[in-house]
């Protein structure tokens, strides 16, 4: 497996989404957790190395992640319409504030037809986050649907706008567990909406949400996140 660079989250680290959903299929069954060791890095070979428990990507002998079979439950809202998720976009802290602007998920300046530009805000009158999400065409199989790490992208950076931004620090995905039902295609509306259960000092549990055009859920996360000091992306443990 190799990480391309359009799929960073900090700079110099894959997409924790993103990375979690490649690995994913190594698993099998509808609900997989996937941990995060250390940054993903970009652009060399990793070893994907699989046993009766799960799997491991590894960098040589060094296990960047681990991924096993998990079960995925979580209370999901009633989503925001279309329109109402792009109303909450436009009150997206990271358009001001943001740890890795160049995110393949979040960042605002990740380019146009690079990143998948999903951009969380708050929801009036709710504790919700939600965005819109049109994917491209550069998502999917040949049948039109969305690739399976691209909706387990989609449901990573959102949770951790559910809460409010480390004073001092920035946020990294430990944990990323997902349970997709369904798919979607491109140029599809959809919308991704997150919010948080529960915190527990540097460390916040959420739970993020994925709907089709036609308002059927096509995938739940649950992640955990560790607050660390800005600069020094190391993995919580």
């Amino acid at each position: 497996m190799i990480i391309d660079r359009r799929y960073c989250g900090p700079p110099e680290s894959g997409n924790g989404g993103y990375v979690a959903g490649r690995l994913a299929p190594y698993v099998g069954g509808p609900g997989v957790a996937v941990r995060l060791r250390v940054p993903p890095p970009l652009e060399r070979p990793l070893d994907v190395r699989t046993s009766k428990q799960g799997a491991g990507l590894f960098d040589g002998d060094l296990l960047v992640a681990e991924a096993r079979p998990s079960v995925v439950k979580a209370d999901v809202p009633a989503p925001p319409s279309f329109e109402q998720s792009e109303c909450a976009s436009s009150r997206f802290r990271g358009y001001h504030s943001h740890w890795f602007p160049s995110c393949f998920v979040c960042g605002p300046r990740a380019d146009l037809n690079d990143g998948l530009r999903i951009f969380p805000g708050p929801v009036e009158g709710t504790e919700l986050v939600a965005a819109p999400w049109i994917p491209d065409a550069s998502l999917v199989f040949d049948d039109g649907t969305v690739k399976p790490e691209f909706l387990w992208a989609a449901l990573d950076c959102s949770g951790a706008f559910a809460f409010p931004e480390p004073d001092n620090g920035a946020v990294l995905l430990g944990e990323l567990r997902v349970h997709l039902f369904g798919t979607v295609s491109a140029n599809e509306r959809c919308v991704v909406v997150g919010w948080q259960l529960a915190h527990e000092g540097r460390k916040h549990h959420t739970a993020t949400a994925l709907f089709a055009e036609s308002g059927s859920c096509s995938g739940v996360g649950l992640a955990t996140w560790f607050e660390v000091a800005r600069g020094t992306p190391k993995a919580a443990s």
